[in-house]
């Protein structure tokens, strides 16, 4: 399959993609275009394969694929750590398929498709 550009240079898109995985996990919902959530569908689901094996060699990979920001102002817990110690136990018996993208409505400015993605 063939990545999508999304109008971007490939360093931008990277950092797009990052972005989003980190606000995923952090909020577990966000709203983006409908061609953003289908690519971010594949980062978020490779993160959360690595933190099902939970090594510290996939912890590292993880962090290159994430920013490490604060997930939990209580508690002072980090993104990757919620990752880790969070989601990965939540999807260890399930086999993929980590994530849902529903498509709403169009964007009023510029018509673009619009869609949630959430984790399941």
């Amino acid at each position: 399959m063939q990545n999508r550009k999304l109008g971007r240079t490939a360093d931008h898109r990277k950092a797009l993609l990052r972005n989003l995985a980190t606000s995923l996990i952090i909020a577990g919902r966000i709203e983006t275009t409908e061609h953003k959530a289908l690519e971010l569908r594949s980062v978020v689901d490779e993160l959360i394969t690595l933190a099902k094996r939970g090594d510290l060699h996939a912890r590292r990979q993880a962090a290159k694929k994430m920013f490490n920001v604060v997930a939990n102002e209580e508690t002072g817990q980090l993104a990757l750590q919620k990752l880790f110690d969070e989601l990965g136990p939540r999807y260890a018996e399930r086999q993929g398929g980590y994530t849902r993208v529903i498509k709403t409505s169009v964007r009023r400015g510029d018509a673009a498709p619009m869609a949630i993605i959430e984790l399941v």
